[in-house]
């Protein structure tokens, strides 16, 4: 097979395929958009059928546990990954190799590290059923360490190729998570859906490796990795501890149920990013080859970000909006203390992707220091504000104390991107990207307020189509020339033609 062409940006040289960035990000994002639907949606109703063969108090282990073995995951994912997308070094193979093997160390130490995890999880909740589950969980990582070769598919902007073999994982561990789910098998289900679809990921990803798997170790390439990786260690470290806080201080002050509430919580609020991240890794590997050309970033941060907010901030309003209906008529009435944490995580989620991937442009500048800076200071918001506020008033202080801690990340947020990009325009890109859903939460209240007699599914379901297509319509008239722009780009994607090279 011939090598994918080789470009010259005024940057780097590296791979890519013919045609432009442009058009290769525009099909990625195409592409990213059917996957992270389809796969998104499975993985949230893997959790939402999960949810509904366990009790909460079941669910509420699994959040521990997951929580504890994510943390894991994404350290490790921090050390190697986003640093081989940035290098551009002459021999692509050998950079491989050179990276594959830190990511075979890496994940050596994260396998003691979740072993030793395991029982102190189990000390420190108190409760012995989490050591077994827990150790099990461990066998995930030698199979996501196997899906390294994906790397080298998304670093050429094969977006098709990365996506099939990525959806491996999920799709297998949604089929084996509901058959043991349905066969009564409780929290191991989860458990076993993730062991079972990591390995069976890593094989068929070490199968599709366009490079020979070998190990080389270069001091210099650690160090390089190191410098560019340790911000980056610190912040995932700082955005997980609060995820773990969240559900160990939950189980403390509310117990199990409280810990399931606030985990299934964040699986739901979650999906929120799936806009952003089929924004952004589609544009990570082609804004680091034209780093150093800052106008054309300035416009990529904020027409990426615009999109991503077409979805998130619709989204994160209908789930504050329909927080009751969605307890009442999917969840069960066994999910009741949810409603409250639904109706603020849903505006937060909305508020909090404003200005969401800045990290993805530091991280194409090679500048991640500011990245551990701001999720610093969100974890000390967080045990300030959100811990305390959970113990004095449960719920509904937690999720103040979230908010409080939202509000401290975007001002920190804000404060990098005017470093980046002196002059940005925030208060109109902030009124601009509102502005779709304040017609549709009004149409939805019209509707409320014109209702008599008792509240139904299908009232519920009607307002929620309602506020959909206002929703899709305001979008249309709001944002209708970076519409126009984008269908240009994906059709010309689609139709292979040659746009010019950003």
């Amino acid at each position: 097979m011939d090598a994918p062409p080789r470009i010259y940006t005024g940057a780097v040289t590296t791979e890519a395929p013919a045609g432009g960035r442009r058009r290769a990000t525009a099909r990625g994002a195409l592409i990213n958009s059917a996957f992270q639907i389809v796969l998104g949606t499975l993985n949230l109703l893997k959790a939402v059928i999960a949810a509904a063969f366990l009790t909460q108090e079941e669910f509420g282990v699994w959040s521990i546990l997951f929580l504890g073995i994510a943390l894991v995951i994404a350290l490790k994912s921090s050390l190697v990954g986003d640093k081989y997308i940035q290098q551009d070094e002459d021999d692509q193979e050998i950079a491989f190799q050179k990276a594959f093997t830190l990511e075979l160390l890496s994940t050596g130490l994260m396998v003691v590290g979740a072993l030793a995890l395991a029982p102190l999880l189990a000390l420190a909740y108190g409760e012995e059923e989490l050591l077994l589950p827990g150790l099990a969980l461990a066998l995930m990582l030698p199979g996501l360490a196997l899906q390294s070769p994906i790397w080298v598919y998304y670093r050429r902007l094969d977006f098709l190729r990365q996506r099939l073999l990525l959806s491996v994982d999920p799709v297998v561990g949604f089929v084996v998570t509901v058959a043991l789910a349905a066969a009564g098998a409780g929290y191991w289900s989860l458990v076993g859906g993730s062991v079972v679809g990591a390995t069976i990921g890593g094989i068929v990803a070490i199968i599709a490796s366009p490079y020979r798997l070998r190990l080389r170790f270069d001091v210099p390439t650690l160090r390089s990795y190191a410098a560019f990786s340790l911000p980056l260690f610190v912040a995932v470290m700082s955005g997980l501890l609060i995820a773990q806080f969240s559900v160990f201080f939950g189980e403390v002050a509310l117990g199990l149920a409280g810990a399931g509430a606030i985990g299934l919580t964040a699986i739901i609020t979650q999906w929120t990013d799936r806009a952003d991240a089929v924004i952004t890794q589609a544009m990570y590997p082609a804004i680091c080859r034209v780093a150093d050309r800052r106008e054309l970033l300035r416009e990529a941060f904020s027409k990426s970000n615009r999109i991503a907010l077409m979805w998130a901030i619709p989204f994160g309003v209908a789930l504050s909006l329909f927080a009751d209906d969605i307890v009442r008529y999917v969840l069960g009435s066994g999910w009741e203390g949810v409603g409250i944490l639904l109706q603020v995580f849903g505006l937060m989620a909305a508020v909090n992707h404003l200005g969401f991937n800045w990290s993805a442009f530091y991280r194409a500048l090679g500048r991640t220091a500011p990245i551990a800076w701001v999720a610093a200071a969100a974890f000390v918001a967080f045990c300030a504000a959100a811990i305390p506020l959970m113990f004095s008033h449960g719920l509904e202080g937690f999720a103040i104390g979230m908010a409080v801690m939202t509000a401290v990340s975007l001002a920190g947020r804000l404060l990098y991107v005017l470093r980046l990009f002196p002059g940005f325009p925030v208060i109109p890109y902030v009124l601009r990207s509102i502005a779709p859903t304040v017609p549709a939460v009004l149409a939805v209240l019209a509707l409320r307020a014109a209702e008599t007699g008792e509240r139904t599914a299908a009232l519920a379901l009607g307002e929620l189509l309602a506020y959909t297509a206002v929703t899709i319509v305001a979008t249309v008239v709001v944002e209708r020339s970076l519409l126009r722009e984008m269908l240009g780009y994906l059709r010309r994607a689609r139709a292979g033609a040659e746009p010019t090279v950003a």
